[in-house]
């Protein structure tokens, strides 16, 4: 394996339309993310693309469809094949998602269904058991530590009596994972909850100030569409100025860290997701810059 020499600490979700662009040029980036669920096939030309850009940037792996927050319990099946991925690819980072999305069949038939998003799930004591008894499965499977990213939401459960950070907090402690922290999301979900811009940064920045120090192991930026009456994380434009704001603030609070451009709707050429990508990096020289001590 001859990895890319690079200083850099940040890396582009690879998707499709890049598969060549990005091979062929083979621009200095940190590492490059792929959704786990798209290369569980034991061969094809998925899992050779794969192989063919390990050889050359070390690789994350983001799950959506894991499921970690299903009462009904996790699908081995799903489980097994993560499991056989990682062990193929040994990757840099192994994440998933706060979210829900399987749930028994009941008057279907029996078995399971699965509802193909991200669903919420609540900040309660007995969801934060489940939880950790389920990061704790896929560690203990994985024989590695995983991170689990916050959530954008549309809707909330009504019964929560846990702060979503504190939330986190506990889970990271009690399981031993890490967190991933999504800023985009943050917005978002302060966007829809009827702050303006300005207000909404100054919420996601209080969320990030309420986590414990230690626990953050990547970082995402990701472009969201203002449509009329709801914000919508699609991951279709470039990094907004208060996530980018909001994103400077979690680098002062928590030193550099890897960091991430999503992009998965209106992908742009190459160049675009670079230039996001050297954004970035300019705001982790410039935090760690103002971070050194006065010469004595």
């Amino acid at each position: 394996m001859k990895l890319q020499e690079t200083s850099s600490s940040v890396g582009i979700g690879w998707r499709q339309p890049h598969y060549e662009s990005l091979m062929s040029q083979r621009p200095p980036l940190r590492f490059l993310e792929l959704h786990s669920e798209n290369f569980f096939a034991s061969g094809g030309a998925a899992m050779a693309v794969l192989m063919g850009a390990r050889e050359h940037y070390p690789i994350s792996l983001h799950g959506v469809g894991l499921s970690l927050g299903s009462a009904c319990g996790l699908d081995s099946t799903h489980l097994d094949q993560l499991a056989d991925l990682v062990a193929r690819v040994e990757p840099l980072r192994v994440s998933e998602h706060a979210s829900f999305a399987r749930v028994p069949a009941s008057q279907m038939g029996p078995g399971f269904v699965h509802g193909s998003d991200l669903l919420p799930i609540a900040f309660t004591d007995a969801s934060l058991d489940l939880m950790c008894r389920h990061v704790q499965q896929v560690q203990e499977r994985l024989q590695r530590q995983i991170l689990v990213e916050n959530l954008s939401a549309y809707l909330a459960w009504g019964n929560d009596t846990l702060a979503e950070p504190e939330f986190f907090n506990q889970l990271c402690q009690r399981s031993g994972c890490g967190l991933l922290l999504d800023v985009n999301n943050l917005v978002v979900n302060a966007r829809n909850a009827g702050l303006d811009k300005a207000a909404a940064a100054d919420a996601a920045c209080a969320w990030v100030d309420a986590l414990s120090p230690g626990l953050v192991g990547e970082i995402h930026l990701a472009g969201h569409a203002e449509l009329p009456g709801i914000v919508v994380d699609d991951h279709g434009s470039r990094v907004g100025p208060e996530v980018w704001q909001v994103y400077r603030h979690a680098v002062q609070r928590f030193g550099p860290q890897l960091s991430l451009i999503e992009w998965d709707n209106d992908v742009p050429e190459l160049a675009v997701l670079l230039d996001e990508a050297a954004q970035a990096e300019r705001i982790m020289a410039e935090c760690a810059l103002v971070a050194q001590p006065e010469p004595s």
